[in-house]
């Protein structure tokens, strides 16, 4: 594996094969998938941290999806990538639908955890006053309220170290970074799933509140011939909660995809 810069991101590198770009949700990094480093092999994986995430600065200009959809386009350009598998969790599904879009030629496939479509009214007003939080008193409370919203209860209680994890990525986000990507997301507008046309997977938790079963059944109906998988016991951070399940789908689709 090979740490380096490109295009102002902090981008690990890992492997020969067909590309996989791994894109992070809001207050995550790429260390969000490495509980799926080890089924990736025989591919070329690509985790960048996205701006003003992880190790990666914030940048000039806003921060919005739209720009988030460009910065990983012109990331897979800069790389050599013509074509990839594209997973994504929670923030990053939304910015990987547009991209679907916008660059069909450079999406093959898709695969989803906790996938979202865009933020209800209510979720957006919490989300601009998180990012006030954050600007004004830091990551720390933030961290508790994730985990104890957006964790299942078995994960709470059999899974400490997911949790820990959880609240450690958090904690370690630059408080503006983190802001600007929650106003991100509080703008977000839906992309129009029925013009997506490559192969797509979708799991989710069934006690995931941040990005429900019926968001990602919703989704499965939009997109032509995806496949909707909801996981037991588990809530919105599938790649901690749930690494074994989310592995052997995740083996399975790409398996297809070679």
């Amino acid at each position: 594996m090979s740490t380096l810069v490109a295009e102002r991101l902090a981008v690990e590198v890992a492997g020969e094969g067909t590309p996989v770009l791994l894109l992070h949700g809001l207050g995550g990094t790429s260390n969000t998938w490495t509980p799926q480093m080890g089924i990736l092999g025989g591919h070329r994986v690509v985790r960048p941290d996205l701006p003003g995430s992880g190790r990666s600065p914030l940048g000039g200009g806003a921060l919005t999806i739209a720009a988030l959809v460009e910065k990983v386009e012109a990331l897979a350009r800069t790389l050599g990538i013509e074509r990839a598998v594209v997973v994504a969790h929670s923030m990053g599904t939304i910015v990987a639908q547009h991209l679907a879009l916008r660059a069909p030629r450079l999406v093959g496939a898709l695969a989803f955890c906790g996938a979202l479509i865009a933020p209800p009214d209510q979720a957006r007003a919490a989300l601009k006053a998180r990012a006030a939080k954050a600007r004004a008193e830091g990551m720390a409370e933030i961290a508790d309220q994730i985990v104890a919203a957006a964790t299942s209860s078995h994960t709470k209680q059999g899974n400490p170290v997911a949790v820990a994890l959880v609240r450690e990525m958090i904690m370690r986000q630059d408080p503006a970074g983190y802001a600007a990507n929650c106003e991100a997301l509080a703008a977000a507008e839906a992309a129009d799933a029925t013009r997506i046309a490559c192969p797509t997977l979708l799991l989710t938790g069934e006690d995931d509140a941040v990005a429900p079963p019926s968001v990602t059944r919703t989704l499965a109906e939009r997109i032509r011939g995806a496949r909707a998988q909801i996981l037991p016991r588990c809530g919105h951070w599938t790649t901690f909660e749930a690494a074994e399940a989310v592995n052997g789908q995740l083996r399975e689709f790409l398996m297809a995809r070679r």
